[in-house]
């Protein structure tokens, strides 16, 4: 029985992928691989897991229905891990109907299979973005969501209730995963740590929006992957947990943590808040502790010196 991971050349589905891997789970990899951010980053990842081999990668949309279908059919999936998306706030606001077709079209045919090919486990990438401008710190599952301030929060919002659905008319198990900030190795370029970095070594000024009034929960890669693996383990009716650190990072210490393992200050132009933009992230983790034993561990000194490390690593700067 094997266990499909749709996003697998993605940072996050790369990492629970060669996590399952290297537990001696069969995986069927399922990516477009297209170039939202640098693909030579996503081929080098698929080049690792192409190491294993338990790994079976297929290159198609979500969208591609047919193609998905044949996937179902062709092999014994147990579990899936559906953590393709269009992802970014700030880019939702440019290209709209990428997230039409991802994160709705997308994510629609995949719990559809899933429901007719009697998977054992739904589980699927939310995100932090659906509390919008809630005021209630920390943020918790039993909050109103009601209100997303991005189309990309909406997108994910709108997978919540789709899953609902098929979990109240099918009984197909479904949990959501709100990711709060995630970043590590081999993270996403479009992400602050990725862009910070890259700038800082380039002696180029950074932006920080909201002057210096920003804060987040940032969470690293392994903490993440332990609550997916946890999450597939855990057969539920309909979930939906937090996925954070459970604590809440002034900006400014995350910069001067970067700076300091570089050697380098940053240069910093402060500027107002940007659009669909979330001021304070903060993550109510008491209901994933409690059904998935979720127990976060990696501070973000730790956490920003493994990711420097590998940067310099991966792009060869002594």
């Amino acid at each position: 029985m094997s266990i499909l991971v749709s996003g697998s050349a993605g940072f996050i589905g790369f990492h629970l992928s060669k996590n399952l891997l290297e537990k001696g789970y069969p995986v069927i990899g399922y990516d477009c691989v297209n170039d939202y951010y640098d693909p030579s980053l996503k081929e080098a990842r698929l080049n690792i897991l192409r190491n294993f081999d338990r790994f079976t990668f297929y290159r198609a949309d979500l969208c591609d229905f047919e193609t998905l279908e044949n996937v179902f059919m062709s092999h014994s999936i147990e579990k899936v891990c559906n953590l393709a998306a269009q992802a970014g706030v700030r880019y939702s606001l440019i290209n709209p109907f990428a997230y039409q077709k991802s994160n709705l079209e997308g994510f629609l045919n995949i719990i559809e299979l899933s429901k007719r090919y009697k998977v054992q486990n739904f589980v699927y990438a939310s995100s932090s973005s659906v509390y919008g401008n809630n005021k209630n710190l920390p943020f918790s599952v039993t909050d109103n969501v009601d209100h997303p301030i991005s189309l990309y929060a909406a997108s994910k919002k709108a997978n919540e209730l789709i899953a609902h659905t098929y979990s109240h008319l099918y009984q197909l198990p479904t949990t959501g995963l709100r990711f709060f900030t995630v970043y590590g190795p081999f993270g996403r370029p479009d992400m602050a740590l990725f862009i910070f970095t890259k700038k800082i070594l380039s002696g180029e000024p950074i932006d920080v929006y909201n002057h210096d009034k920003m804060r987040g929960d940032f969470t690293y890669i392994d903490d993440i992957v332990a609550g997916v693996m946890a999450a597939l383990d855990t057969v539920s009716h309909y979930e939906v947990f937090n996925l954070g650190n459970h604590r809440s990072e002034n900006l400014m210490d995350f910069i001067h943590l970067i700076e300091a393992n570089l050697g380098k200050k940053a240069k910093i132009n402060f500027l107002p808040i940007q659009p669909g933009d979330v001021p304070e992230t903060f993550a109510d983790i008491d209901h994933t502790i409690e059904k998935l034993g979720f127990k976060p561990s990696t501070t973000i000194e730790t956490g920003i010196k493994n990711f420097i490390n590998w940067y310099k690593n991966y792009y060869k700067i002594t």
